[in-house]
């Protein structure tokens, strides 16, 4: 990953109108790119959530959008509840909350936009920042105070999303990186990447001092930057239940490939970064938890087996040869064994997919630790050749949980994460060689 330092993603614009606010209490901060269709219902539930749970306390809703051509900004510019509050609460909010919509400054993505915000929160010198994803359809006032409570209220740093998501929503997370975390640094963060986080003042400083914003972490691996930084730095987390997560989701297949090589790239090098955290860590245990968990069913989330299939057995083809130079020959000789599989017997088992993943880790550090001006190719290449692994992965998980309800397939993550946990010895005794 290399670094090229990004001195502000906020425009001066921006900066004027933040130095007019003065100062706030809450900043609840919304990455956009071209998401007209759900920011205004976003907004009104922001809206509504502050007027009822933080009548009294001075908020800023703020968009941080990555050059949205749709109206996106102007939707939020224009949206308002506070005609209709009278209908709704006995109690107006003392401190209606002002909105703003700005483009961020820096290379495209996710992070950039977070930087924005967070800079924003700490020019406002607020106490809690939130952040949610703007492509949400199930968010509801309720989230404001689930994830700025447990901050403002309970003396939390850093509160995760938990929410209950359809079977094949969440791919990544449920494939590498919420298991390969709780094995790692021993916390059940069960959304570590889940887009919707409250934030202390503390824990946003320690973020905006940290020199990685013209890496991948500003592109998508922003959130599991985030979540390893809290675990491992000191800070308190924990969880709030926010029910079911509908968002618009992607097929796996088509879609997800671009993000998974971010995120798991990130993941990678935070290893690297936190080796004397993990080593001797063993199990894992859970965090604190708020809200009511409801059983809500969430929406389905379409799938293509066919297009796994064929990506994986494609990739197979194409990397084999490649990795022969970086992982163990032997797992180079399971996921041929695997390809050749007809689709009715076809099972790619979680232990040599836990092995995958951690040869993998394992090539990423001796790339990291050997190459220096070409380093970034190679890692680059070497994540990629991952992908159509994680395809296959994706297409057996689909495959065996494809007649059984999602908190059932639940139940075959865990087991997973108990492989991850398992195997972990494999893990630390190639690593520290």
């Amino acid at each position: 990953m290399t670094d090229k330092t990004i001195l502000s993603a906020l425009n001066e614009e921006a900066k004027d109108k933040l130095e007019q606010i003065g100062e706030a209490d809450i900043l609840v901060g919304i990455p956009s790119y071209n998401n007209e269709r759900t920011i205004g219902h976003i907004i009104r539930a922001l809206q509504y959530g502050l007027a009822k749970y933080f009548p009294r306390h001075k908020a800023v809703i703020m968009n941080s959008d990555g050059g949205s051509t749709d109206k996106t900004r102007e939707i939020v510019q224009e949206t308002s509840v506070y005609a209709d509050l009278d209908t709704i609460f006995v109690e107006h909010p003392v401190h209606p909350v002002r909105t703003l919509a700005t483009p961020y400054h820096g290379i495209p993505g996710k992070g950039s936009a977070f930087k924005a915000i967070f800079e924003a929160a700490v020019q406002l010198n607020v106490d809690d920042c939130v952040v949610v994803d703007s492509d949400l359809r199930s968010i509801t006032p309720e989230w404001v105070e689930l994830l700025a409570g447990p901050i403002l209220i309970k003396g939390y740093d850093y509160v995760a999303p938990l929410y209950f998501r359809h079977k094949y929503d969440g791919t990544i997370t449920n494939s590498v990186v919420y298991p390969l975390t709780r094995a790692l640094y021993g916390k059940r963060v069960r959304q570590p990447i889940g887009g919707d986080f409250g934030f202390s003042r503390r824990i946003v400083k320690t973020f905006l001092s940290k020199d990685v914003w013209g890496t991948d972490v500003a592109r998508y691996g922003i959130d599991i930057w985030m979540s390893t930084i809290a675990i491992n730095e000191g800070f308190k987390i924990c969880q709030s239940f926010l029910g079911a997560k509908t968002h618009d989701t992607k097929d796996p297949a088509k879609s997800l490939g671009p993000m998974f090589q971010q995120v798991v790239g990130t993941l990678f090098y935070l290893m690297t970064q936190y080796e004397d955290k993990w080593r001797a860590i063993t199990g894992s245990r859970p965090t604190a938890i708020y809200g009511f968990r409801s059983e809500v069913p969430p929406e389905p989330v379409p799938v293509n087996l066919k297009t796994m299939m064929e990506k994986f057995k494609a990739g197979v083809e194409e990397n084999k040869d490649y990795w022969l130079k970086i992982l163990p020959e032997e797992r180079v000789e399971e996921i041929q064994k695997i390809a050749s599989f007809p689709l009715k017997k076809f099972k790619f088992p979680i232990q040599t997919w836990v092995k995958v993943v951690y040869d993998f880790a394992i090539a990423y550090k001796n790339t990291e630790k050997n190459v220096s001006s070409i380093k970034e190719g190679i890692v680059s290449r070497l994540v990629s050749s991952l992908v159509p692994l994680y395809f296959g992965r994706c297409a057996s998980f689909l495959i065996e949980t494809r007649n059984i309800p999602t908190y059932e397939a639940e139940e075959v993550i865990e087991r997973l994460c108990d492989e991850f946990e398992e195997i972990k010895p494999y893990l630390v005794e190639r690593w520290f060689v």
